[in-house]
């Protein structure tokens, strides 16, 4: 399964989710393939790559210098691998613009590799551009992450319209696989107020597991870890090992 994490509203926890969602299957002997999509590249060094350098990354793939064997890279996880973005992502955007068939320049891409692994996760820039237009239209299913907050369900709804364009002109058979709300903190009315509209918006497809603002989950990106191997007694590893739980039982 090829699944994008995205939401064009920034700051929701969308690399967290991409990250450790991604390690928390690969503790349960998944096999597991990470692709940084993001100009940002915060997945990228969120396992201790770096940002700039010789590396090649994911936007050499779609410009052809680099053939896929030679971007992917092992994680400290034994089946966790991860195919590093790129600040010149941000410059790909506008050289994609003017291609014929731009629309499937990551699906060519990964297409070679699908059948490698039991889950493939994009993480998708927090905007509706040309980028993300190439996740969803190469993705079985999307996830959303959603900060418990008052503009959260506002943020949405345009992804919505532009997953509903996508299956009427790319790919008919994307679905939103779950809706994921992080950074809760329980305690507060408003937190209680957005699950409540979530909820009866996107019905069952609201994961039960919350995300909630935690210490460690926010430092373990600075150590190059996913929360998992930074401190997995912490309430953010728990959850997501949690939702991961949920998400497989989802799976049958």
């Amino acid at each position: 399964m090829i699944l994008s994490v995205a939401n064009q509203k920034g700051g929701v926890g969308k690399t967290t989710t991409v990250i450790n969602l991604g390690a928390s299957l690969a503790a349960a002997e998944k096999k597991v393939l990470l692709v940084d999509f993001d100009p940002q590249a915060n997945c990228t060094s969120g396992f201790g790559i770096p940002k700039r350098g010789e590396i090649p990354s994911i936007y050499d793939l779609l410009t052809g210098s680099a053939a896929i064997d030679t971007v992917v890279r092992q994680t400290d996880l034994p089946t966790l691998f991860i195919i590093p973005g790129s600040i010149a992502l941000a410059g790909a955007e506008v050289e994609l613009a003017s291609v014929e068939n731009r629309e499937n320049y990551l699906l060519n891409t990964l297409d070679p590799v699908r059948h490698d692994y039991d889950f493939i996760i994009i993480d998708c820039p927090p905007s509706l551009g040309l980028l993300t237009l190439n996740a969803l239209v190469v993705s079985d299913a999307l996830i959303i992450p959603m900060q418990a907050e008052y503009f959260a369900m506002e943020g949405v709804s345009e992804l919505l319209r532009t997953v509903e364009k996508v299956r009427e002109s790319f790919n008919p058979n994307l679905s939103i696989k779950g809706v994921l709300l992080t950074m809760v903190d329980e305690r507060t009315n408003l937190a209680k107020q957005v699950i409540d509209e979530v909820q009866s918006h996107f019905g069952s497809k609201v994961y039960k597991t919350f995300v909630p603002r935690n210490v460690r989950l926010a430092e373990a990106p600075s150590f190059g870890k996913p929360v998992l191997l930074y401190d997995i007694a912490s309430r953010g590893a728990q959850s997501y090992l949690k939702m991961t739980e949920e998400f497989l039982a989802r799976e049958g």
